[in-house]
């Protein structure tokens, strides 16, 4: 990238809001193996906006618990440390979405496609050696982050790079590399970078363009989880080109494309929690 390229990208990327104190917390908490749900609880009850969308989510129909639950303490009691820790994330990530954006990008398409491709990498990380679960579940709600920032803050270059993509039917990546220099997944990497996210889960967002790719597990689960997204059409970020699984993927992941959607049994149960995430 020229030198003025990438000052403008870190200026964009320098107007994206921190994350919330409290969701930097559990961030640290999900990287210390030492860590209880009593941290999490003592995290979560010390910002009011996080617990009322917790327990939102916590009392939908959607979970279907036999009592009204009132406190996040019950929370992690009936839905578990990793399901609170990833819904406290989400509710930052949604916290940042625009209401509107002259580029024309799709915001709430975007968030479920990237909540659901969140939950399949989850799912996805038990088939390989080395991929945390809850990285796995970060990474894919964060993949496309960097389409937020473009929208927000180069929406004209964008909006040209969305109508490319889907004229002439080229991936998002190649399109934006041509209106802007830069794809989506450079920028994610930066705004991670600057969230200051374990090395690991820049390194995901980075390089996950089929013509940028690094072959780790993490990256293996995310890859393919965004792919099966867009395949199921779970929900829509601007990318319209299904990539197939390359060689090495398939051999961590058991089979094609096809292959691994037909092992996952009934997906549709993970859209259906990326919905009730999308609520919040």
């Amino acid at each position: 990238m020229s030198p003025e390229l990438t000052q403008k990208l870190t200026a964009a990327v320098d107007k994206m809001p921190a994350f919330p104190k409290s969701v930097e917390k559990i961030l640290v908490l999900t990287r210390n193996v030492d860590s209880t749900p009593k941290d999490l609880v003592d995290v979560i009850d010390k910002d009011p906006v996080v617990t009322v969308k917790v327990l939102k989510v916590v009392n939908s129909v959607y979970y279907s618990l036999p009592r009204q639950v009132t406190s996040i303490g019950h929370a992690v009691v009936y839905l578990g440390f990793n399901t609170i820790k990833n819904l406290a994330l989400s509710i930052a990530a949604i916290g940042m979405l625009p209401q509107e954006n002259k580029a024309g990008f799709d915001a709430q398409a975007y968030l479920l496609h990237s909540l659901a491709t969140a939950g399949l990498a989850k799912k996805l990380a038990s088939r390989v050696q080395d991929a945390d679960p809850m990285d796995c579940f970060i990474a894919g709600l964060l993949h496309d982050f960097g389409k937020v920032v473009f929208a927000q803050f180069m929406p004209e270059e964008f909006k040209l790079g969305l109508e490319r993509s889907a004229n002439d039917g080229s991936s998002l990546h190649t399109a934006l590399q041509a209106t802007i220099g830069a794809d989506h997944s450079i920028v994610g990497a930066m705004l991670a970078e600057k969230w200051r996210f374990a090395p690991e889960l820049v390194e995901t967002i980075r390089h996950l363009s089929p013509h940028d790719f690094k072959d780790t597990d993490m990256i293996a689960c995310v890859f393919a989880a965004n792919q099966i997204s867009k395949c199921l059409a779970f929900g829509f970020a601007g990318n319209h080109r299904i990539d197939e699984l390359p060689i090495a993927l398939q051999e961590r992941l058991g089979g094609t494309l096809d292959e691994v959607i037909a092992s996952l049994g009934d997906p549709r149960v993970i859209f259906e929690e990326a919905q009730v995430f999308a609520t919040l």
